[in-house]
């Protein structure tokens, strides 16, 4: 199991935020291609965040393309689909027939570049209406995704709503894609950047909220913001120890034939202890156990 908490966004034509993103502490990184991008510089910055992927690192590595129904989405593709690229970003996937078109082709470039195939992950993100209307069609045709990913702010624009500090506006559509990501059984999405880099609390609030939705993590977009998602997203001392609690007293019960118990006044059968095992299992893949 391999935890992914955080994913640190870095314009792929900024030289200097390009070499240190790698070293921040997110768990993935996410060059980008797209809005970070100036129309005068996309094609250049291809050949740019592909050298940038050589390097041995410790993290994922990742490049957001520009959204298919751009005139740069195709050579997007056919650049970066190269060794040493973890997956890419395609933005304001809509239809799983987008989804399945992206993996095609990048099927057909595997092939002929002779790279393992499936290799490249497919990370979509959904941030349009019309995305979270067919989310759960989307994520039962993924063969290539991990994880959803959720963009409010193109999401809230595209609906014509205000993007408020409690982004309760955005509920719907966690919920949408927490439950597409299950029923598709894909891994636990991934929410969307924080823009208020003035407001660590509400960073704070916001990871926390979707954590308890069912999501694992967030899109970062300053090296500031990693050790705060990784502090909701990874399970403290006292979760950890609640959690071995449970999973220890179980296992002693269970070996007597019982299923349901008491641990520290809560009550503990089956669907309990799957959440502690799920806990330690993260706390242990974190580096926290």
């Amino acid at each position: 199991m391999r935890v992914v908490r955080s994913f640190l966004f870095a314009p792929g034509n900024h030289p200097r935020k390009v070499e240190k993103v790698f070293s921040a502490g997110a768990d993935a990184v996410i060059l980008d291609l797209e809005d970070a991008v100036a129309v005068a510089e996309k094609s250049a910055t291809r050949a740019v965040v592909v050298q940038a992927m050589q390097p041995a690192r410790s993290c994922l590595g990742y490049i957001r393309i520009n959204a298919l129904d751009t005139v740069w989405a195709f050579e997007d593709l056919e650049a970066v689909v190269t060794p040493g690229v973890d997956g890419i970003v395609v933005p304001k996937i809509e239809s799983p027939e987008a989804l399945a078109t992206t993996e095609w082709v990048i099927t057909a470039l595997e092939r002929k570049r002779g790279l393992p195939e499936g290799g490249i992950d497919v990370l979509p993100i959904i941030e349009t209406g019309k995305g979270v209307a067919t989310v759960r069609d989307i994520a039962k045709a993924a063969r290539r995704t991990r994880w959803l990913s959720f963009g409010a702010g193109d999401y809230t624009a595209d609906m014509g709503l205000d993007l408020t500090r409690d982004e309760a506006e955005c509920a719907h559509a966690r919920a949408e894609i927490a439950v597409a990501s299950r029923a598709a059984r894909l891994e636990p999405p991934i929410d969307t950047v924080w823009t208020r880099l003035d407001d660590p609390e509400g960073l704070a609030a916001t990871a926390q909220t979707v954590k308890a939705m069912g999501f694992q993590g967030k899109l970062c977009i300053h090296p500031n913001q990693i050790d705060a998602v990784h502090q909701v997203f990874t399970p403290d001392a006292e979760t950890i120890a609640q959690a071995q609690r449970i999973v220890d007293a179980f296992d002693r019960a269970e070996a007597e034939g019982s299923a349901s118990i008491q641990v520290d006044g809560l009550f503990v059968d089956y669907p309990i202890v799957q959440r502690a095992q799920r806990t330690l299992a993260t706390a242990k893949a974190a580096g926290a156990l």
